[in-house]
């Protein structure tokens, strides 16, 4: 009952603080030009995340230094959270499927925050974020991607696409491997899960805690070596993660 009651507080909080800074935005957005438009989405963005952490009980344990050097990020992915978690930490955009821009609110957000859209059956859409991950690298900005190309909550990954570490190359930019997992696993979403309900079980506990390690960049002309080195990296350590967690429990 008590989860119950502190996940609708936190929903109700949560849609009426994105609602008035969204229409906030919005309308301050009308007497800008694109280039401060720009920039104060992201100084937004940031707010925004910092306070929505605060809101959800977002308990982050970070291993690994924060990288400084630009590149592409490539995370396992068990959650809508995870980009979030990330951007949290450094100034990054992340990439993402295109059915997001529609969802209410959230959508607007992320097409003024920098997400970088996808359509994934179509290959000219790949292959424009191809071309607009090249650019916003060479501009000096790190971009998110999720090679498992969905969610779940396996112990390890599943099979990571190619893409991202072939576009890597292409522009001799940086593989940036990302760890992350949930303490508690149906914090994973996963399946036919949908946002509302999903939200209302993850975000009814006090604090929801979630370990990420960033690791050192790699860089080489080799997709494939980039590819089998990152996921391995990710594995080991998803798998120490919960061997932690496991003998918390046990003790």
């Amino acid at each position: 009952m008590l989860s119950l009651l502190l996940s609708t507080i936190r929903l109700i909080v949560f849609v009426i603080f994105i609602s008035i800074l969204s229409l906030s935005f919005y309308i301050a957005s009308l007497f800008w030009n694109e280039k401060t438009t720009n920039r104060n989405a992201l100084i937004m963005r940031d707010f925004l995340i910092k306070t929505i952490n605060k809101i959800l009980g977002i308990h982050a344990i970070v291993y690994g230094d924060i990288p400084t050097t630009q590149g592409l990020i490539v995370a396992n992915h068990r959650s809508y959270f995870d980009p979030i978690l990330i951007v949290s930490h450094l100034n990054a955009f992340p990439v993402g499927k295109k059915e997001v821009a529609s969802w209410p609110l959230i959508g607007y957000l992320c097409k003024i925050s920098g997400v970088i859209f996808v359509e994934r059956e179509c290959q000219d859409s790949r292959q424009k974020t191809c071309d607009t991950i090249k650019k916003v690298i060479n501009d000096g900005y790190s971009v998110i991607n999720f090679p498992e190309g969905t969610t779940d909550i396996l112990p390890t990954t599943v099979k990571f696409n190619y893409g991202s570490f072939r576009t890597a190359t292409q522009i001799n930019a940086a593989i940036i491997p990302v760890a992350i997992d949930y303490k508690v696993k149906s914090d994973a979403f996963v399946g036919e899960d949908s946002f509302i309900p999903h939200f209302m079980k993850c975000f009814g506990k006090r604090t929801t805690e979630i370990k990420i390690t960033y690791f050192p960049p790699i860089i080489s002309d080799d997709a494939d070596y980039l590819l089998k080195t990152s996921q391995e990296i990710i594995d080991t350590e998803l798998i120490r993660f919960r061997k932690d967690w496991d003998n918390e429990n046990s003790n």
